[in-house]
């Protein structure tokens, strides 16, 4: 490890709990919610597919939060990122929402999260959301860098390409085949042993 004190800045969804929509897809019935940032590199786009399929289904944002409860962190998640957060500091960079993120933090410890918001009428309904900042993963990188930090980003999805990019060492982690295909400039890993040997190799953690 160098003079700088090191971030390792992780995605959530894919990298240290399951999909959240995959899964309110698979309770619902609804085939078309299990799209998610790894089939479709358009946020924006995806977002809004979500919400009219929503609407057409008359499902609220408490019907998510109910499959949310359900949900456990990946196996191994908790552990490891118990590990990193002894070893040096580690941020969750997510374009999930706060709404949905709450009870996951609490399952994995409470650390700390940037993510975005939605915008919920008076009945419940999801009907819009709110981007923090546009490319937030990257300018949190970007900013991180320009405090003096050394970061790795870890991802799995088209969502997360830009701040791996961004970062001093950037890793797929668990990635379909076609972000494999189409970022091969960075290393892929299967495994969370795998990070903690990188880490502990290239930084002395």
């Amino acid at each position: 490890m160098g003079d700088k004190p090191l971030i390792v800045a992780m995605d959530l969804e894919g990298v240290l709990v399951p999909e959240i929509w995959i899964n309110f897809a698979i309770k619902t019935g609804i085939e078309e919610l299990k799209m998610t940032t790894r089939d479709e590199p358009d946020y924006d786009k995806l977002m809004k597919r979500r919400i009219k399929i929503l609407e057409e289904h008359n499902l609220k944002l408490k019907d998510i939060q109910e499959v949310i409860e359900s949900i456990e962190p990946l196996k191994g998640a908790e552990e490891y990122l118990n590990w990193v957060r002894m070893k040096t500091q580690a941020v969750i960079l997510s374009d999930t929402f706060y709404e949905f993120a709450k009870p996951l933090m609490a399952k994995l410890n409470y650390p700390t999260l940037f993510c975005n918001s939605l915008i919920v009428d008076t009945d419940g309904n999801i009907v819009d959301y709110r981007l923090r900042i546009k490319d937030g993963k990257k300018k949190a990188v970007v900013a991180f860098k320009g405090l003096g930090f050394e970061v790795v980003a870890i991802g799995d999805s088209y969502n997360d390409t830009t701040m791996l990019a961004e970062a001093d060492r950037g890793i797929l982690f668990r990635p379909p085949e076609n972000v494999i295909e189409e970022f091969p400039q960075f290393p892929v890993m299967q495994r969370y042993q795998e990070i903690k040997e990188f880490l502990s190799y290239n930084y002395n953690l």
